[in-house]
């Protein structure tokens, strides 16, 4: 867990949201046990419009977590759990997966049933695929209906964390006209109403048993400085998708601290180099960027206890067989580090000229902020010069602020890989296509392990150190806990949940 630095507080209690005939979006402190929940979600209505478009942002991962289950799911610790299948079992020494959906329904009424999960998941798949190319699902051959109400998911060969990657948002099951549940969404103004969805008859709420106010949400997506003002002034019980560029404004708001919680998530936080030409084509050059970056003064941007930086691509061994491997210069001190990357520069331009400037495409946030300060000083010490661009921008260094997935070397490699149009060693992606036909576990791991002492080599990502991911949440909500996957399910915010 990380320790969370003092906030002044601020108890004030503000007046509720009025708006005619819509008595689900007050939320002031009259009846906090019992009033709708409201959840401001750091971002863009666009999140909550088209989720799968706007994936990985937290609130596009929300809406089809709220809305649209996959076969499994996590809960608020992050841990499997069922959601449309209600039970399965693992078979063939891990060649097979065998699921049994529960009764749902599609937002139509009509009943899901296995030949429609089924389809849908293999063209999932199949367009997962291509950007993981050596996850968990590359040795999926097919996924069959067996009856109406099974399914089986076809591996050419045993993989871990088949069932995290399915539990994924990305997974989720949905037509048309939306998924399964456990909410049905309306949208009232800017806010999203959710209502929760009859697991038995796949019904929105029966006229003779209204939902009890508790348990409808409404979400809405917004700027980070409002999300966090509606907060303090209770008219929110929870914010969301907070990281580490909206962590600034904590302070100035007046928030409490023991409403603040950090997920222990870990994942990449880091600058891949997205660039092509001259410079950044030249090894030494990315040597030199990763060298000059003084990760030591990173904790001031990052104001919270227990985070740590990092020069490492992985944070432990998890699969790899050995500890993760270390640069080439992580046994030197910062001025020789700096002395050696700007020796490299000179020589670059003996040969080149003055090297442009490099763009560097950074999130919106005084936190983002603060961070290019960072780095434009530390490059300017070694004689190169940067420049802020749009995080969509073309850019020559881009920031990845990505939570794992699942606990693999096989994440961490594949999202800085060749498949992802980062620079990237193609030693290393042969290593890694290698330890997707391996005939033994024990050559699997030897070939991932190659990948990343390659990958490590090449410099083509720039390790900073782990994601940052905090919420502010009401005391009311006793039963949101941290996750190590940054998930917080909105029927699992009470102890007792609908």
């Amino acid at each position: 867990m990380f320790a969370i630095p003092f906030f002044s507080h601020a108890g004030r209690c503000a007046a509720l949201i009025t708006a005619a005939g819509l008595a689900l979006l007050t939320g002031g402190c009259s009846d906090e046990g019992r009033d709708p929940v409201v959840v401001s979600v750091i971002g863009d209505r666009d999140d909550f419009a088209k989720p799968l478009a706007h994936l990985p942002d937290p609130g596009a991962k929300l809406i089809l977590e709220a809305t649209a289950q996959g076969l499994v799911a996590f809960d608020a610790g992050g841990e499997i759990l069922p959601a449309l299948a209600q039970r399965w079992i693992v078979e063939d020494d891990g060649r097979s997966y065998i699921f049994r959906l529960r009764r749902a329904f599609w937002a139509n009424g009509v009943r899901v049933t296995a030949p429609d999960v089924a389809r849908m998941l293999m063209a999932r798949i199949e367009s997962l695929r291509r950007f993981d190319p050596d996850g968990p699902l590359d040795a999926v051959q097919a996924v069959v209906p067996m009856t109406g109400e099974v399914i089986e998911i076809r591996m050419a060969a045993p993989r871990p964390y088949v069932l995290q990657m399915l539990a994924q948002p990305q997974m989720a099951v949905l037509s048309r006209d939306g998924g399964t549940g456990p909410y049905r969404r309306a949208t009232r103004g800017n806010a999203v109403i959710l209502t929760p969805v009859d697991r038995t008859s796949g019904d929105d709420v029966a006229a003779d048993e209204p939902v009890p106010p508790w348990e409808t949400r409404v979400l809405r997506a917004e700027r980070a400085a409002l999300a966090i003002v509606r907060f303090r002034e209770r008219e929110a019980a929870l914010v969301l998708g907070g990281r580490f560029t909206d962590l600034p404004l904590l302070v100035p708001a007046g928030i409490d601290r023991d409403t603040v919680r950090v997920d222990p998530v870990r994942g990449l936080l880091g600058l891949a180099v997205t660039g092509r030409g001259k410079l950044l084509d030249d090894a030494g050059i990315r040597a030199a960027i990763n060298m000059t970056i003084d990760r030591s003064q990173l904790p001031a941007v990052f104001p919270l206890g227990g985070w740590a930086t990092s020069e490492r691509i992985l944070p432990d061994p998890m699969d790899l067989g050995r500890p993760p491997s270390d640069p080439t210069w992580a046994a030197l001190s910062l001025e020789q580090r700096r002395a050696q990357a700007a020796a490299n520069v000179t020589v670059w331009r003996a040969t080149n000229g003055a090297p442009p400037p490099l763009g560097i495409a950074l999130p919106t946030g005084p936190g983002a902020t603060l961070l290019f300060g960072l780095l434009r000083r530390d490059l300017a010490a070694i004689g190169l010069s940067a420049q802020r661009v749009a995080i969509n921008a073309k850019a020559d260094l881009r920031l990845v602020d990505e939570v794992a997935a699942y606990d693999s070397a096989l994440w961490y490699l594949g999202r800085i890989g060749c498949a992802r149009k980062i620079h990237c060693s193609d030693a290393a992606d042969a290593q890694l296509q290698a330890a997707s036909l391996a005939s033994s576990p024990e050559e699997r791991t030897a070939r991932i392990a190659q990948a990343e002492a390659q990958m490590v080599a090449h410099n083509g990502y720039i390790p900073l150190g782990a994601p940052v991911r905090w919420s502010l949440v009401a005391k009311r909500l006793t039963g949101f806990q941290p996750s190590a996957r940054a998930r917080h399910p909105l029927n699992h915010l009470f102890r007792t949940t609908n």
